[in-house]
């Protein structure tokens, strides 16, 4: 973070393609770079749910009861709940997402911002629809 090849290389992974970029890191750019981390963490989080998840409830019992690293939710897991576990995992996704580009809503035009509000909406609606 202490040169600039560094602060370049961070205004290049938030900017989007039509905006104008910024000349130093300040605080929409700070936010945008945790969100991308949160997001990274979310998506990284619904991976490891779904294969623990999908691998416990299709395959075999892993054999970790009682164990102080057992995920707590894997004791009553089965295919409904692990529909529904993920699709508020995508809604998390979709929020953080769509958080990003409403902090930098002025590099996205009218279009883009309705249409993934729409996409955001849809998965709100099929995640009821599968409670």
């Amino acid at each position: 973070m202490g040169n600039q090849s560094a602060l370049d290389h961070i205004l290049d992974a938030v900017s989007v393609t039509n905006a104008t970029r910024p000349s130093k890191l300040n605080e929409t750019t700070i936010m945008l770079v945790v969100l991308g981390l949160i997001d990274v963490v979310m998506i990284s989080n619904l991976l490891i749910m779904v294969i623990i998840g999908g691998y416990e409830t299709f395959v075999s019992r892993l054999g970790i009861e009682g164990h102080r690293d057992q995920p707590e939710w894997l004791s009553h897991v089965n295919a409904t709940v692990l529909k529904v576990k993920l699709a508020m995992a995508i809604i998390g996704i979709s929020s953080i997402h769509l958080l990003k580009t409403f902090i930098n809503a002025s590099a996205y035009d009218a279009k883009t911002l309705i249409a993934q509000t729409v996409i955001h909406i849809a998965f709100l609606l099929s995640a009821l629809a599968i409670a």
